[in-house]
């Protein structure tokens, strides 16, 4: 039997605090586990992605994952879905990603449609990346996007702490893995959530 969608939550810089949505979400799905960088204070792409992998790799062979990244972790889950083709995140929920131009990542990231189903929630207000470029980055990587309108960088000095949102995306997507896997279709590869 096939083990359930684990999720993986990956903070951006200087971590998820206490009262920031991802740690809510961590607290409210079983299972749950924080990619832990070394250093959440340096915004290295190279090194969060290798984080983001070998969190994945540290667990059963077999586990299966559903992630949710927020800022600068969104860049580092990009390149991790582009960079290991055989990743076991099966779908990703990326969150008020930080623009990469604004770390002189542009060129390092992908700019095409990445191999896994992907919703980005960006804001019209984002200090760390305009709608415009939210909008460019998640038509290059194939993603279904969702504006929350005026919501600044949809963490806690925004006034996110419980962000419902994100738990109705992991319902779904363990949802979507339940029918799918109860009719022997084990695939995740054409993902569509209803929101």
């Amino acid at each position: 039997m096939l083990k359930p969608p684990r999720l993986l939550i990956i903070p951006g810089l200087h971590d998820s605090g206490p009262a920031h949505w991802q740690t809510w979400l961590e607290r409210h799905v079983p299972g749950a586990r924080r990619v832990r960088q070394r250093d959440f204070s340096t915004p290295d792409l190279e090194r969060w992605s290798e984080r983001i992998s070998s969190t994945v790799a540290s667990d059963d062979p077999e586990q299966i994952w559903i992630a949710v990244a927020h800022s600068f972790g969104s860049l580092a889950l990009a390149h991790h879905l582009a960079s290991v083709p055989d990743s076991g995140i099966r779908a990703a929920l990326m969150v008020a990603p930080a623009d990469p131009d604004r770390f002189g990542l542009g060129e390092s990231l992908p700019r095409e449609r990445l191999p896994r189903p992907l919703t980005l929630v960006f804001s019209q207000n984002d200090p760390w990346m305009t709608a415009a470029t939210a909008r460019r980055w998640a038509q290059r990587w194939g993603a279904h996007t969702i504006d929350l309108g005026r919501a600044g960088h949809i963490n806690t000095e925004a006034g996110f702490g419980p962000f419902p949102l994100a738990q109705r995306w992991v319902d779904q997507a363990r949802a979507r893995w339940s029918r799918e896997t109860s009719t022997a279709a084990a695939e995740f590869s054409s993902w569509q959530f209803a929101w």
